[in-house]
């Protein structure tokens, strides 16, 4: 089955879009994350807390749509995990920080990791190639 492609101009909306996506998640994440490490209270970064997940809701949503398997690969696993992660910001508040660490150092094998890793399926136990990935 081959491939469709898109057009020059589908390709930048999508590559702008991306990038856009992710440099507001980046601000939001500094902000919320720096308001989490310094102890400041809570309602002076909540703002930044909400742009970071609601961008990396986005995110995460637009890797699914361009391929299920994102899901099964370990850029998609590791998410998920640094998702559960904040799930225990909950009940546990007072490791905020700690967990803010882990999950930041597990961003960047995410993203900076070789791609042999990060394409890596956990189910087929080998790496598999993605359908045709807009960078951003």
């Amino acid at each position: 089955m081959k491939k469709s492609s898109i057009s020059e101009k589908q390709f930048w909306v999508q590559r702008l879009g991306k990038t856009s996506l992710r440099a507001l998640h980046i601000l939001g994440i500094a902000g919320s994350g720096g308001g989490i490490l310094l102890g400041v209270p809570q309602s002076q970064w909540m703002n930044y807390w909400v742009i970071a997940m609601i961008t990396g809701s986005a995110l995460m949503l637009w890797e699914v749509i361009r391929d299920w398997r994102w899901l099964i690969q370990l850029k998609g696993v590791l998410t998920i995990m640094k998702v559960v992660l904040l799930a225990l910001f909950i009940p546990l508040p007072e490791y905020k920080s700690v967990l803010f660490i882990i999950i930041l150092l597990l961003s960047v094998v995410v993203s900076h990791g070789p791609s042999g890793l990060r394409h890596y399926s956990i189910v087929h136990r080998r790496r598999l190639e993605s359908n045709k990935e807009i960078k951003g």
